[in-house]
């Protein structure tokens, strides 16, 4: 008895792909510009405070807050436009605050300090403070000194003292002595708690980046994505053909700005994380335009003299119940993590989902129709080269003349 088995896509199928290629390019070049000028004009990405600097601070209310007010008061603190996000379920009551300042002090306020500290406290060798680096102060003197002067000396310029952390030296060596002072999550933490009630606020985390540290992330992540695109540029042309690579890359680039425009529209924050989706997304999509090539090389093979527009539509449908399998399979995969996750882990499942998407598409789309394009860009060049009036030997020269 012959047993039957399930065919998602029926042998034989025979779907024209190719044939709606200049549609497909059209709408992707409008996506994509209407993207890039998101990107570099308005909206603009929601940096994080990986790439953009600040302090981010993690706020969890036992009671609900509407974020506006939230947002009202954090501003009035002198953080200027400050960011609130709701995070997670909204019946958790967590908050994401991101302000650009990550220290309370100032380069000016700092040298009061120093003032303050040297006619208080004798034996004052060196001071540093770093306005990236966050509230703290290091002052040096020569010989030990009593941490309460120091304390009472700091305070009197109107900074209030966390802790003071003695750094251990050897006899006859300078002392030297970490004073950490209120920070901007100290700030807004006490205002929300003065404001809502000390048992019903809780600052669950604060992050501090300096910008010249999330400049540095970004040109990083940039950096990143490319090295990643040009690995995959050298390994499909020396896999199959340099006249493929074009298209790859292309398709890359395409899902790389379509995972952006996610981010642009959602304004959910981009950061580190968003970094690892779009090299993510890279990796998927060029997986799937492998598979592709690879079964257009085995047609090319096997169907000797068939044009290669007839190739790729071959090759597209014969993988097309593989493809719709993998990439289905990957997005349930991705419901569980959108459906019950919270934060950065719901970004991550949400971007990552429209990659799978887009990076579908451009393997039918993008890449393959590209490849079309150089091939026949090849074959005009060839032509014309053919067509074009050899030159005359010498010989054949000097018979015209006589």
């Amino acid at each position: 008895m012959e047993m039957k088995y399930f065919e998602l896509v029926k042998s034989g199928t025979s779907h024209d792909f190719v044939k709606y290629r200049g549609l497909a390019v059209t709408i992707s070049v409008i996506v994509n510009l209407l993207v890039l000028a998101g990107v570099f004009f308005w909206p603009r990405l929601n940096y994080g405070v990986d790439f953009a600097g600040g302090t981010e601070l993690q706020i969890h209310s036992k009671k609900a807050i509407d974020p506006g007010e939230l947002r009202d008061l954090v501003s009035k603190l002198g953080f200027g436009e400050p960011t609130v996000q709701e995070y997670g379920n909204k019946a958790d009551n967590q908050f994401l605050v991101r302000v650009e300042r990550i220290a309370l002090l100032t380069p000016e306020k700092a040298e009061q300090i120093k003032a303050a500290v040297s006619s208080a406290v004798p034996g004052l060798s060196s001071f540093r403070f770093d306005p990236e680096v966050g509230d703290k102060l290091d002052f040096t003197f020569k010989q030990p000194v009593s941490e309460d002067a120091l304390k009472v000396a700091v305070e009197k310029e109107g900074t209030a003292v966390k802790e003071i952390r003695p750094l251990l030296a050897r006899e006859g060596q300078d002392r030297e002595y970490t004073v950490i002072t209120q920070g901007t999550g100290d700030k807004i933490g006490a205002a929300l708690r003065e404001k809502y009630g000390a048992d019903q606020i809780e600052v669950v985390r604060t992050d501090y980046v300096g910008p010249q540290v999330g400049k540095q992330l970004r040109v990083d992540g940039i950096l990143a994505v490319l090295y990643a695109m040009g690995m995959i540029l050298v390994y499909v042309g020396f896999r199959f053909d340099f006249r493929f690579s074009p298209g790859v890359i292309i398709a890359l680039i395409h899902d790389a700005i379509v995972t952006l425009g996610f981010f642009v529209v959602s304004r959910h924050e981009f950061n580190l994380t968003s970094v690892t989706v779009i090299l993510t997304v890279v990796g998927y999509s060029v997986n799937d335009t492998i598979v592709i090539y690879d079964r257009i090389r085995e047609n090319a093979k096997r169907h000797k003299g068939k044009p290669l527009r007839d190739l790729i539509n071959l090759s597209i449908n014969e993988m097309l119940g593989r493809t719709i399998l993998t990439s289905g399979a990957t997005a349930l995969s991705l419901l569980g993590l959108i459906l019950y996750g919270v934060g950065t882990i719901q970004d991550f499942a949400l971007a990552m989902l429209v990659g799978i998407i887009s990076g579908t598409y451009s393997t039918w789309y993008i890449a393959s129709p590209m490849t079309i394009w150089i091939e026949e860009h090849m074959a005009q060049r060839k032509a014309l080269e053919e067509a074009k009036p050899k030159p005359k030997k010498p010989e054949q020269h000097a018979a015209a003349v006589r």
